[in-house]
């Protein structure tokens, strides 16, 4: 038989009807699109595909329980790497990764790895009721801080080895920047509250509102009988332009504008969370964070998005999806801008007019492409005289995020990077002893799947440790 040289279409739901619902997008396949698709895979001998995967999940392996349609034994093949498989079906960029690698990509589309490993875990989480079984306890006591991706791993891989792990959380809900960042569209809250019941089965305790650094701090944790620490903190300091305006009412940050839409429930119809809705909105960036913060805006009744981006569509670091689906909903990009100034109301007549003080439109500058920069992408130059400004009441500002200094402000012997990212060793090992650090806390804003590498490092790290 004929291998199909395109992968199978993702059903999802129109444009002109998931821009006005928090619904999740992408359909999932069925079994029958997912049994074709798995046709595609070759079964490379020597696996390209798991060399491109930061959790490195035996691909060929999990599809070929597809293909023989034993979905659970395929679940359980992607269990052995990854304790998040409905998350990284969903979020991971596998283009750039174990689809990039794949044998079938050099002459056709590459296999829609991340399509079925979606399939498989929703498979699982829809049919298959029973518990993992509890390995038995070690008796070593390992503290976790953080509930985001590389967290997570973290406190996986080391449960299924009888560790006994704790998970500290600063917010009142468990999941990190899969509950506060990525919307509701991308990634529903029940997918994510299942992978984390999944680890609380093996052992993982979780608790919530704890702040490392003032609830407790690294020292008083260690204690309390933690024999190793994990940090996996995040990276949650937005970053702004310094550029006027930016104090104005109406200005957000990007965190702060999906924290309150995702983890406060802003979306909700019911909700009682503050939030700026309708009218024209700015989203300055060009990132998957930014695309998020865009078509969420657009989802609370926003008239008109704009994405506003200084450089040109090849250098967006946003997925190639996620920027489709984002002009399928008729979001509007303006490339090659730069803001230079964020414009407010002001009504001369009356001082006390309510609207004075609020964003009233962001002025831009036009850009070039110039020489390449230290990375090798050409260094945007703003051409001179070209300002013009965007009407918008809200600008979203989402330019990236560093670590928060709370824990090393609070830890003494924790060496950071000027950027303040822990610095580690290959094995994630801080400049304490005991103490190891992976994710966005070490390397600043990343995927969520490079952080569930650092996370998986850092579990065989300090198993070795405390063995």
């Amino acid at each position: 038989m004929a291998l199909n040289p395109k992968k199978c279409e993702m059903p999802t739901q129109l444009p002109s009807v998931r821009a006005k619902n928090f619904d999740e997008v992408a359909l999932g396949y069925t079994v029958q699109m997912a049994m074709g698709e798995a046709e595609r895979c070759l079964d490379c001998k020597n696996k390209p595909c798991v060399a491109g995967c930061p959790v490195n999940i035996d691909i060929p392996d999990f599809i070929s329980y597809i293909k023989k349609g034993e979905f659970e034994e395929a679940y359980q093949s992607i269990l052995k790497s990854s304790s998040l498989p409905a998350v990284c079906g969903r979020v991971c960029p596998q283009e750039s990764q174990c689809e990039q690698k794949c044998t079938m990509g050099i002459k056709f589309e590459p296999v829609g790895i991340g399509r079925l490993e979606r399939f498989v875990a929703d498979w699982h989480n829809e049919n298959i009721t029973e518990k993992p079984a509890r390995p038995r306890s070690n008796g070593h006591r390992v503290a976790v801080v953080g509930s985001g991706p590389s967290g997570l791993t973290c406190a996986g891989d080391l449960a299924k080895k009888g560790y006994e792990v704790t998970v500290y959380e600063a917010l009142h809900t468990a999941g990190g920047v899969l509950v506060y960042g990525i919307p509701e569209f991308r990634l529903p809250k029940a997918i994510v509250a299942k992978e984390v019941d999944t680890l609380k089965a093996l052992g993982v305790t979780i608790e919530t509102n704890v702040v490392i650094g003032k609830t407790l701090t690294i020292d008083e944790l260690f204690d309390m009988g933690y024999e190793a620490v994990f940090i996996g903190s995040g990276a949650g300091l937005p970053s702004f332009m310094n550029i006027p305006g930016e104090s104005l009412k109406g200005v957000y940050s990007a965190n702060e504008f999906l924290t309150r839409s995702n983890l406060m429930k802003a979306y909700r119809t019911d909700s009682q969370t503050p939030i700026m809705r309708g009218g024209k909105v700015a989203v300055v960036g060009g990132g998957n964070v930014a695309m998020d913060a865009a078509r969420t805006a657009l989802r609370l009744g926003a008239e008109k998005v704009y994405i506003v981006y200084r450089r040109s569509e090849e250098e967006l670091p946003a997925r190639a999806e996620e920027v489709e689906h984002a002009k399928e909903e008729g979001i509007e990009f303006h490339l090659l801008r730069n803001p230079v100034e964020i414009l407010g109301y002001q009504n001369p007549d009356d001082p006390k007019d309510p609207k004075n003080g609020f964003v009233s439109a962001i002025r831009c500058i036009k850009m070039e492409l110039g020489e390449p920069d230290e990375k090798g992408r050409r260094k945007p130059v703003p051409i001179a005289g070209s300002e013009y400004d965007i009407p918008a009441g809200t600008v979203i500002m989402s330019i990236g995020t560093s670590p928060n200094p709370l824990i090393k402000d609070t830890t003494e012997g924790l060496t950071v990077n000027a950027r303040g990212g822990i610095v580690v060793t290959e094995e994630g090992l801080t400049s304490r002893e005991g103490v190891y650090a992976g994710g966005d806390a070490v390397t600043g804003a990343a995927t969520v799947i490079s952080a569930m590498g650092a996370g998986k490092v850092a579990a065989k790290a300090i198993d070795k440790y405390l063995s």
